[in-house]
């Protein structure tokens, strides 16, 4: 694939975005213009009323390989004596805006990987609200090999599934964790046949799109903060959120279709 060509390729199927990332040259790493038609793309997912799921997936043989480092906001001045990068910058301008994008999305975002996930790729793809993996497709925490920690949330994402003594050995470590072990330890929720990696990932967005929006990204948010609450918060939480959803037109047409014994018609968003 030449330089030049587009660094993000987007395809809808009725209420269902497909975004691939398209650097397949470079494992598709992230660079500024990887960045940029990223972002511009999911914001205007997030307010497109016709947009009900997001699968997020990779060209070619990786998903993504992180931040490609020979880019200019990450690529050190090797000469010596020169002033080191504040790569603090690009995480505060780039990665932190992306992470908290896919938190506060309207809708779900699955993350299909089809081949490697490295080092900010891989918490990227776990950013998202459900991860399904090729078997040949590996998450690698890189960081400690250049001197770094995990970033793009790798922080705050890999202990929650897996555990501290997990996320301390992947993170340590860097080695590479292999789609199965992956779904193993609870880092993914699924790894499937490679042949079958896109038709699933398909299979299972046209199924969430057709489910209520709001109340999908409203179990998101609550998942998020019963983290740092007891009980009786958590449970005061759940209340406020179900006196908000049960005002929505969704409650009230999935109600009416149990009682009539047909498929619901979600809308809200």
């Amino acid at each position: 694939m030449a330089d030049d060509a587009e660094p993000l390729l987007s395809r809808q199927d009725g209420a269902v975005l497909t975004l691939t990332l398209n650097r397949p040259q470079a494992l598709n790493s992230f660079n500024g213009a990887l960045h940029d038609a990223l972002m511009s793309a999911l914001k205007a997912a997030a307010g497109d009323a016709g947009v009900r799921c997001v699968v997020i997936t990779g060209a070619g043989r990786g998903f993504c390989a992180g931040q490609d480092l020979s880019d200019p906001a990450a690529a050190p001045d090797l000469t010596p004596g020169a002033a080191p990068k504040d790569i603090g910058n690009l995480i505060e301008a780039r990665y932190k805006p992306l992470a908290m994008l896919i938190h506060q999305f309207p809708v779900p975002v699955i993350a299909a990987v089809n081949g490697v996930a490295a080092g900010a790729g891989a918490n990227f793809a776990l950013n998202c609200d459900i991860v399904l993996a090729a078997k040949s497709a590996s998450f690698i925490q890189a960081f400690s090999k250049i001197g770094l920690i995990p970033d793009c949330g790798g922080s705050w994402l890999l202990p929650r599934p897996v555990g501290r003594a997990n996320a301390m050995a992947l993170a340590l470590l860097g080695d590479k964790c292999s789609a199965e072990e992956a779904q193993r330890i609870g880092l993914i929720w699924r790894c499937v046949d490679d042949a079958a990696l896109q038709d699933e990932a398909q299979a299972l967005a046209q199924r969430l799109a057709a489910m209520p929006s709001k109340a999908l990204a409203e179990t998101r948010r609550a998942f998020d903060k019963a983290d740092h609450m007891d009980l009786g918060t958590a449970l005061s939480m759940e209340g406020e959120a179900q006196r908000r959803l049960g005002m929505s037109h969704d409650y009230i047409e999935g109600v009416s279709a149990f009682f009539a014994k047909r498929a619901p018609t979600f809308k809200d968003r």
